[in-house]
């Protein structure tokens, strides 16, 4: 029994480290793009989350960083609360944050116990998928909120591709960093 609450509150501990490493994140932001979306670190975070710490803790830290903004505390880039920010053209994003979180993490962890070269591959892979998932879940979201076309939500997110896929592979290379460091945290997950 104090095994499972050992494991628990480890847990526990990881999700509120990534949640505040999305929120410290936030201060972070160059705006940027014809729909008043910045470039910020929260999106690399987000992702980070995932790589480290599987689908379901990386999810957790996401909800969590927006359950705090639902609450009135400004996570966001610019200090803005997540309830302000639903109405706004960054509200796919948003949502892209909880896939994304999972899916990284999901792909992440099917090769964290692969070969080296062969764990570098599904990390990569997992990085790409997870800021896949933010982009089209943002696409999304231009298209309602900003009432774009496809086509003109697609463009709007050129601007962003340059930064966030070097963003992402600083990310990965922190999370097979931190893997090859704690190997533990894989079967925690």
């Amino acid at each position: 029994m104090t095994n499972t609450k050992n494991s628990t509150a480890i847990d526990l501990a990881y999700i509120a480290v990534f949640a505040t490493l999305i929120i410290v994140l936030a201060f972070v932001s160059i705006p940027v793009g014809t729909a008043g979306v910045p470039i910020v670190l929260q999106n690399a975070a987000v992702i980070l989350a995932g790589l480290v710490l599987g689908a379901r803790r990386g999810f957790l830290s996401a909800l969590l960083f927006l359950a705090l903004g639902l609450i009135g505390i400004p996570v966001l880039a610019g200090g803005r609360t997540t309830l302000a920010a639903l109405a706004g053209p960054t509200v796919g994003y948003l949502v892209g944050y909880l896939v994304s979180a999972f899916v990284a993490g999901a792909i992440a962890y099917a090769g964290v116990k692969s070969k080296p070269a062969t764990r570098v591959v599904w990390f990569i892979l997992a990085g790409i998928a997870g800021l896949a998932c933010q982009y089209g879940c943002g696409t999304l979201g231009l298209m309602f909120r900003a009432d774009m076309d496809l086509a003109a939500a697609a463009v709007a997110q050129v601007p962003f591709l340059l930064p966030d896929s070097a963003k992402v592979a600083v990310m990965v290379i922190i999370a097979l960093a931190v893997h090859q460091a704690f190997p533990d945290l894989a079967r925690r997950k």
